[in-house]
């Protein structure tokens, strides 16, 4: 379920994840783009593009949590954040997800990964990652539309039966959020920082 099969080489285009002819193996069972049901009405779902790096930079940078750690938006950082996204585009694991308002604004995003395994008698997991969502519009459901969907819909065509992510210990209000939506706090984790 989750062999790659060779494929031509990615290319990444201004504006454009990923050139049409390229085919994501891993990602291609899950039909993006897709309607989300949000208290505000329907909100588009789909991959981002290399034109959404600006908002999603923004995205980050509104949450302190991001900030402290350097997302900050700032111009001269825009080379890095455009190498990882040509990273994440190019890996058949990943997906970069990024939700459109009626308006044609870029008001939340996501990172999905992934990642097979040998444990739990060879599970296969699906890693949730700087999952943001706009400041003016946190009331509006989106983050649990979004994560109904990573549950209903991407891990079962994914083949996932194991969802996860880490959250900060400073947020206790995501974690109120992960609670309700039926993740449990099982393990601690640790990370380690490698400086280059």
């Amino acid at each position: 379920m989750w062999v790659a099969k060779p494929t031509a080489a990615p290319r990444c285009t201004p504006g454009i994840a990923v050139d049409a002819d390229i085919v994501i193996v891993v990602f291609s069972k899950v039909t993006v783009p897709t309607t989300l049901q949000t208290r505000d009405g329907e909100m588009t779902l789909r991959y981002s593009e290399l034109g959404d790096i600006d908002t999603i930079l923004q995205l980050l940078a509104d949450d302190p949590v991001s900030a402290l750690r350097g997302d900050t938006a700032r111009p001269e950082d825009r080379p890095a954040y455009e190498k990882a996204f040509h990273a994440i585009a190019t890996t058949p694991a990943n997906a970069l997800l990024v939700v459109v308002a009626p308006s044609g604004d870029v008001v939340a995003t996501m990172q999905l990964t992934a990642i097979p395994g040998m444990a739990r008698r060879g599970s296969h997991r699906l890693q949730v990652e700087a999952v943001r969502v706009a400041a003016s519009q946190r009331s509006a459901g989106i983050g649990g539309a979004m994560m109904r969907w990573v549950i209903e819909t991407a891990a079962p065509a994914l083949g996932a039966s194991l969802i996860q992510l880490t959250s900060d210990e400073a947020r206790t209000d995501a974690h109120r959020f992960y609670t309700k939506l039926g993740f449990e706090a099982s393990h601690i984790g640790f990370k380690y920082t490698i400086k280059l």
